[in-house]
């Protein structure tokens, strides 16, 4: 078997890897870099209308033959988790293609296209990847394994063939409310010899002094919730179930309404097949705010065609300011001025549970400036999506590879502190397994 790391084994974000055995190609993620060649934030939303040949001739294309230009191309493409740096390439990619992913991956790239302009999987290349059950894709054999990460629908990857194995971790962590997918993984793993391990190493190199767990999350929230008599302003990806299930608790235990917006209600309804978490429309006591944009959009239409349900939970905004001390509802920036009227209510409580590099943004100095003008706050309320340096160390001691390759850092040499057989590759440099 060859693995060829086209990006990532230098920076965060354009994971594209490949795996070669025999005439069989396998792509593993195919996503849109964080920055470019300078080291600068890169506008995912403006580059999602870009075409291929600027994305090329940025060099934000990764060099794979047949993937996206011509050439024979790969088997299949394999899908870790929804993230745009994992996926964002994936309607550039040729069309015959087909692309393995969980159901629960599928799903947020649906809600992701639907409400965020991102990149969905096309139905007619999809292909179903069950956690735990074995897949056959020409001389390879694929096996997921679902991982706690910032995103429903998560997996890690073993690949075999040749009788050689490769486990790619995907982006993962320990800190979750999933502890039991990282001990699956072992109970696995520890069973057979894995040759190398592809293990992402986000926080490799990065301060260390802030390792919450989701759990930790939860009691600061409520915290936070009870030092104010004022509206919640809830912050944080839809995507992320496990830190919206994190708010619906908070809310609950400081006697609160938890307000999910059309996004938010939506995903809860995607996923709530699969896991168990309350769905606005049809869980009695959780209402649905429908921002004015969406009220004149396609997507209301879409929305109260498919799932009917939400339009009776909705909530008006009059409700929520006659009693702000009642509620916590999700909110976007967006919101101040096609909602609120360009002021926020007095003394409000912004809970911020993003990457903290989003409030460099424009719209969100703007919402802080909101905030102060009214008495309100903005507090930091955030535990990675990632695996923290410690639970790396444990991550690796509990799958026992041959060799430890990291990806997905900027600083992967660190990896080289723990006690493990580690080679470090560049992009674009093939390595023969053995």
């Amino acid at each position: 078997m060859q693995l060829t790391i086209h990006r990532g084994t230098q920076e965060i974000g354009g994971s594209c890897l490949e795996v070669v055995s025999g005439k069989t190609r396998l792509i593993l993620d195919v996503g849109m870099p964080l920055l470019d060649r300078k080291g600068n934030s890169l506008d995912w939303m403006r580059l999602g209308q870009a075409s291929k040949e600027e994305l090329d001739s940025r060099g934000l294309i990764p060099p794979v033959s047949g993937l996206f230009s011509a050439g024979s191309p790969p088997a299949a493409i394999v899908l870790t988790h929804g993230h745009l740096d994992h996926t964002g390439l994936v309607d550039r990619t040729d069309p015959t293609i087909p692309i393995y992913a969980t159901r629960g991956t599928s799903k947020m790239m649906l809600a992701g296209n639907l409400f965020a302009r991102q990149v969905a999987l096309p139905r007619e290349r999809s292909r179903e990847l069950t956690p735990r059950e074995s897949v056959e894709i020409g001389a390879f054999r694929v096996t997921a394994f679902s991982v706690d990460h910032s995103i429903f629908g998560s997996a890690a990857l073993l690949v075999e063939a040749e009788g050689q194995s490769l486990l790619y971790s995907g982006d993962l962590r320990l800190h979750g409310r999933k502890p039991g997918m990282a001990t699956e993984i072992f109970a696995s793993c520890g069973k057979r010899e894995i040759d190398v391990l592809v293990m992402e190493g986000t926080h490799l190199g990065q301060p260390q002094d802030d390792q919450r767990t989701e759990y930790e999350l939860e009691e600061q929230l409520v915290a936070e919730i009870n030092s104010t008599s004022g509206l919640v302003l809830a912050s944080f990806s839809p995507q992320h179930v496990d830190r919206t299930v994190s708010f619906i608790r908070a809310a609950i235990r400081t006697g609160r309404t938890f307000v999910a917006d059309a996004y938010t209600a939506f995903v809860l309804h995607l996923v709530s097949s699969e896991t168990r978490v309350p769905v606005p429309g049809k869980s009695p006591g959780y209402p649905v705010f429908f921002p004015k944009f969406l009220k004149r959009s396609k997507k209301r239409e879409l929305l109260d065609r498919i799932c009917p349900f939400m339009a009776e939970a909705e909530i008006r905004l009059e409700v929520i300011l006659n009693d702000p001390q009642k509620y916590l509802m999700v909110f976007r920036p967006s919101m101040i001025s096609s909602d609120f009227s360009g002021e926020l209510p007095a003394e409000c409580l912004c809970l911020y549970s993003r990457w903290y590099g989003y409030l460099e943004q424009p719209e969100w100095r703007d919402a802080v400036l909101h905030l102060d003008r009214v008495g309100g706050r903005l507090n930091e309320a955030h535990a990675s999506g990632h695996i923290y340096v410690d639970d790396i160390r444990r991550f690796i001691a509990g799958v026992n590879p041959r060799v430890v390759i990291p990806v997905h850092s900027f600083a992967p040499h660190e990896i080289k502190q723990f006690d493990c057989n580690v080679q470090l590759l560049s992009d674009g440099m093939p390595l023969e397994l053995e």
